[in-house]
């Protein structure tokens, strides 16, 4: 064989190279998708398609939501020409759109908000795979907020101390954790702990510092004593070991002989003693450092008598400090009033707190954990 070519063998070679060719893009797989939500909970969320999305209380709904302001069948959402419509279906209680009730079919867009009942429904385009990872993210946070749930304790219905609270976990799930247990047949510990920042870290943070409480394992702390027990947590948990992580805290202990509560805390604002008649209030708190700023900090412990009928309320910042519907800020002035109201029959004092909040801020989520405890002293 030549070790030669001829112009006809280089006429049918042909050369590929690489140099100054594109490689495709990836083109990400973009979905549309009505996501619903209830108190900053996502219920569902279902990818639109050709075929109409109902929603009603029947179970024959495609979206079917378990909510007495909500019709059987209530409203409908479906592509009519391209544009995405929703349209109510006769309803009792009505659909609204950003705020307005829908008297006719409106497209539905991106950025809007519907309000089905207490349920909120919007749009979003995004691709499947994020919306995998998305949906794997929510089941960890109910999993987060299951396991703090069941680390609570239970009201105490009878008894020298009845209790009660209500926990509501932000959209983002925050650092809200609180107990309280006998800890001996005369002596009565209660607490209230908030975590910086927000997510399963700052979850998973206070998990562990209520359960250390909990547990009792701070060696060599005598528990009856507020200062002692926060000098303590101060120590073990500095923000240096703990990604930043910082926490406030009220911490308090009734003595049902003596009828005297000893309490301190650490950068958390005070706790409140309504008067029997409700006549007035008492803020319980002493002013200190948060907890896990600088080592070896000394956090001073006062008391006060409590007298029979009244009731204590402890509390984080979630619960006041909110943006109500006529977008006002709220700050923990415009919450002390709310305390002195009358009670409801058949309603915990708690739940008739939440409801008062929840009306102010109307459907919107909580940006943080709320978080209170009512103890009444017969």
């Amino acid at each position: 064989m030549s070790g030669t070519f001829s112009d006809e063998d280089y006429g049918q070679t042909i050369l590929f190279t690489d140099r100054g060719r594109q490689q495709p893009a990836h083109v990400p797989d973009l979905a549309r998708y009505l996501v619903v939500t209830k108190a900053g909970e996502t219920i569902a969320r279902l990818e639109l398609g050709a075929e109409p999305l109902t929603i009603g209380r029947d179970s024959s709904q495609k979206i079917v939501l378990a909510d007495t302001d909500v019709s059987r069948r209530h409203a409908r959402v479906a592509f009519i020409n391209d544009d995405l419509v929703i349209e109510d279906l006769g309803s009792t209680n009505g659909t609204f759109l950003d705020g307005q009730r829908l008297a006719a079919p409106a497209a539905l867009k991106e950025g809007h908000v519907v309000r089905v009942g207490s349920h909120l429904l919007t749009l979003e385009r995004r691709s499947r795979d994020e919306v995998e990872r998305a949906v794997a993210l929510e089941r960890d946070l109910q999993k987060a907020r299951n396991y703090v749930f069941s680390l609570l304790p239970q009201p105490l219905t009878s008894g020298a101390v009845l209790a009660d609270w209500c926990f509501v976990p932000s959209a983002q799930l925050g650092g809200d954790a609180f107990g309280y247990y006998w800890l001996d047949p005369d002596t009565f510990v209660v607490y209230l702990l908030d975590v910086s920042g927000h997510g399963v870290g700052s979850a998973m943070h206070s998990v562990t510092v209520l359960n250390v409480l909990r547990q009792r394992a701070l060696p060599h702390v005598d528990f009856t004593k507020p200062g002692e027990v926060l000098a303590s947590l101060n120590n073990r948990f500095q923000m240096d070991s703990h990604n930043g992580l910082f926490f406030t805290i009220w911490y308090g202990v009734y003595r049902t002989g003596e009828r005297r509560l000893t309490y301190a805390s650490a950068g958390h604002h005070a706790a409140y003693m309504v008067a029997p008649d409700r006549s007035g209030q008492q803020p319980i708190g002493t002013p200190a450092l948060i907890i896990g700023a600088v080592p070896d900090m000394a956090y001073e412990s006062a008391d006060v008598e409590v007298p029979a009928g009244s009731t204590l309320y402890v509390f984080s910042d979630g619960m006041f400090e909110i943006v109500t519907t006529q977008q006002q800020r709220w700050e923990l002035a415009d919450f002390e009033p709310l305390l002195l109201g009358p009670p409801r029959e058949g309603v915990s004092e708690p739940e008739r707190l939440y409801q008062i909040i929840k009306k102010a801020t109307g459907p919107r989520p909580f940006d943080d954990d709320a978080s209170l405890i009512a103890l009444t002293f017969p």
